[in-house]
């Protein structure tokens, strides 16, 4: 284990961001955190990175020194959601200077950067300025920045934020590659698609609370769901009648003449299809495993901003 956290609670005036959250992440794993804006991942990210204290509660890094409440910046490399780089400064002296605070010598810095450029392919703009990069350019520098250290854990706030389809399997399989050399990875990302195929477990939060806990094979089962069924007809959707009783536990549109079908594990398939088949001529159906984003659904529920997220937006606090 590298990290425990122990019931963590952090209020910022009368916004309560985090409330007693607690989890632990292992050595060389990929532990994501998920959930809908105001949930408080930001808070909690900020905490275990040791830019703000919990107003209770404990976080631990355990190393081969013992226990320790915070962990050094030699051994950290941490990506924010928002933008750190400097506009003005050139790219390549913008990630010398961060590897340096990070207690790289100059020389070191220099060749360390350069070979992560060459590898997002950014080696030819090192002498240009910051701010002459696209969104997604600068994404990729500010993970640079944040890797090239060779951090013992990295956490990563929205890594995936401003790539195309592209570089997103890239930074995808860079995140696997880390972890087989050893580094842990903290993620919080939108992107429930490329959590399902990257982390090893995810933590579902609800307005600062642990809703979830677990791998996929996990998830699904203590989610109450089993399989996900979307049937076409070949009209407008008929109306579906007690279809609860074959174990469908919730219906979701997905167009004029379709219905993605959200079963629970003792759902009755005969029955459910007998059903189906009576209730109008089907153009297409098929079904697939419950995805993260079904569980996600059903955990966290269609949140709207909650009264959390309005508070802290109105005070100025991203949590």
């Amino acid at each position: 284990m590298i990290l425990d956290v122990e019931k963590i609670h952090k209020q910022y005036a009368s916004v309560l961001a985090v409330n007693e959250l607690s989890f632990q992440v292992q050595e060389s794993e990929i532990f994501a955190l998920l959930g809908p804006n105001g949930a408080g991942k930001t808070s909690s990210v900020r905490m275990l990175i040791g830019l703000t204290s919990p107003d209770r509660g404990h976080v631990r890094y355990h190393s081969r020194q013992g226990e320790k409440p915070v962990i050094t910046p030699a051994e950290l490399g941490y990506l924010p959601e928002e933008r750190g780089l400097y506009q003005d400064q050139k790219i390549i002296d913008v990630l010398i200077y961060l590897a340096q605070l990070r207690g790289m010598t100059r020389r070191d810095a220099k060749a360390e950067a350069e070979k992560w450029l060459k590898r997002f392919a950014l080696e030819d703009r090192q002498q240009e300025k910051v701010s002459t990069l696209s969104k997604g350019n600068q994404q990729k520098v500010q993970l640079i920045a944040s890797l090239l250290h060779k951090p013992r854990m990295l956490v990563l706030d929205e890594p995936f934020s401003g790539l195309d389809p592209i570089n997103q399997e890239m930074v995808l399989e860079l995140m696997r590659e880390l972890k087989r050399e050893g580094t842990t990875i903290l993620l919080s990302a939108h992107q429930m698609a490329l959590i399902e195929r990257l982390a090893d477990r995810i933590l579902l939060m609800s307005k600062g609370s642990r809703v979830q806990l677990g791998d996929m094979k996990a998830l699904r089962e203590s989610s109450g769901l089993s399989l996900a069924v979307t049937v076409e007809y070949q009209s407008n959707v008929p109306a579906l009648d007690n279809l609860r009783e074959a174990g469908v536990l919730e219906v979701r549109q997905e167009s004029d003449s379709a219905r993605k079908l959200i079963l629970s594990h003792q759902a009755d398939l005969n029955r459910l299809l007998s059903h189906l088949g009576e209730s109008g001529p089907l153009k297409h159906i098929h079904s697939e495993a419950i995805s993260l984003h079904d569980i996600y659904l059903r955990a966290v529920g269609h949140q709207p901003a909650t009264e959390v997220q309005k508070e802290a937006s109105s005070e100025g606090v991203a949590v």
